[in-house]
């Protein structure tokens, strides 16, 4: 018998792609045993979400504590080596449980491992984005963890709080949700202060805000709510509004919806906006890309820059780069974040996107520029 999902109605109604953000304290007590039944309660609030229409990614800590359990590693402070031994085992273990608990509720998990340079190299966000976007395209929910395997002190994001910002910015979502061990963000640390108070809503992150953080954090994790409010700096910044809200309930997003204690920091502006913003706000372009008349009319219609529509490639630039977007009369019609290198470009200009593997003698995309990643002139008031 199938069992019908009823959708929010409440605060997380209307959202189109939402990245959720679990900590290690929240999934895993004692020595590596999962929180199961917790672990259930957030599917079950995934499966609302996206009966609402929505997107959803879980940026999900757990793999150390869940290793270091079953490879019976000291309490304490792990070496490098044993952490990522560590890491090694429980993710297995996590994804396992993530595929099982989603599948509940007939959804698919696809596993994502990041290090900083994914996020952070222009090459590797595009291919991340990419993948990551397929995904939710076919309608899967991706698990995503830092590869904690690899990663070292020097090339880590240092917590999934800023992993999970850096995701939701990369990925244009407009809410961001770090489920933690407090209801939100309170005056003064509520463990110290008994007369702080919950602060609801903040419109924007000042000096003020930031000198409300504590900076605690358990064995088993290593945030605490200074590295939330470094978060929601970039994720505000890049068009995401941000909750902070407890994961100690089960169902805690049943919880938010319903009017439960939380903070919510407002976005200084939509996903698009920003993201256009951002591209459009580069100074310099190392190239300029010559589209017919056809394919002008189809950026106006609000499509992608294929391969077919490119009559000339001039400059000398990387796959990730801004370049400009030029009509035949040499007047400037956009900007965009390119989707392959100079030398490539120049090959597959004018040809049918069906051709492009056979020139370059490996699969590429179908895209020259994707709507995206592409601002036209005018779009932003300019």
């Amino acid at each position: 018998m199938t069992t019908t999902i009823e959708a929010f109605t409440g605060p997380l109604a209307g959202y189109r792609r939402v990245v959720i953000k679990i900590g290690s304290a929240l999934l895993v007590e004692g020595r590596g045993t999962l929180k199961r039944g917790w672990m259930e309660s957030v599917a079950a609030d995934v499966a609302r979400l996206r009966a609402g229409g929505a997107g959803v990614l879980l940026v999900s800590s757990g793999a150390i504590a869940m290793g270091r359990g079953v490879l019976k590693l000291p309490k304490g402070k792990l070496k490098l080596e044993d952490s990522q031994a560590a890491a090694a085992v429980g993710q297995i273990a996590l994804a396992k449980a993530w595929a099982e608990v989603l599948g509940d509720h007939g959804i698919t998990a696809g596993q994502i491992l990041l290090t900083l340079g994914d996020t952070e190299e222009r090459r590797r966000y595009l291919n991340g984005r990419a993948t990551i976007g397929k995904l939710l395209k076919l309608g899967a929910v991706p698990v995503i963890n830092e590869n904690d395997t690899v990663a070292t002190t020097e090339i880590r994001y240092g917590d999934n709080d800023r992993l999970a910002a850096r995701v939701a910015a990369m990925m244009s979502a407009d809410l961001l949700v770090l489920l933690s061990d407090i209801d939100g963000l309170y005056t003064a640390p509520p463990q110290v202060d008994p007369n702080a108070t919950l602060i609801p809503v903040i419109d924007r992150i000042t000096p003020e805000i930031e000198a409300m953080a504590g900076g605690a954090a358990s064995e088993l994790s290593r945030g605490g709510m200074k590295t939330k409010i470094d978060a929601g700096k970039i994720a505000t910044v890049a068009g995401t509004a941000m909750i902070i809200a407890s994961g100690k309930v089960a169902a805690p997003l049943s919880r938010v919806d319903v009017g439960g204690p939380h903070s919510l920091f407002r976005a200084e502006a939509t996903p698009v906006t920003a993201r256009k913003a951002w591209i459009a706000g580069h100074i310099e372009a190392p190239g300029v890309l010559t589209i017919d008349a056809g394919a002008v009319r189809a950026l106006k219609q609000g499509r992608s820059l294929l391969p077919p529509g490119v009559t000339r490639v001039d400059g000398d630039f990387h796959r990730g780069d801004t370049v400009i977007v030029v009509d035949e009369a040499g007047i400037e019609l956009a900007r965009g974040l390119v989707a392959y290198d100079a030398v490539d470009a120049r090959r597959i200009r004018g040809q049918n996107s069906t051709v492009i593997e056979n020139i370059l003698g490996a699969p590429g995309r179908t895209e020259m520029i994707h709507r995206d990643d592409l601002v036209l002139k005018g779009d932003l008031g300019d």
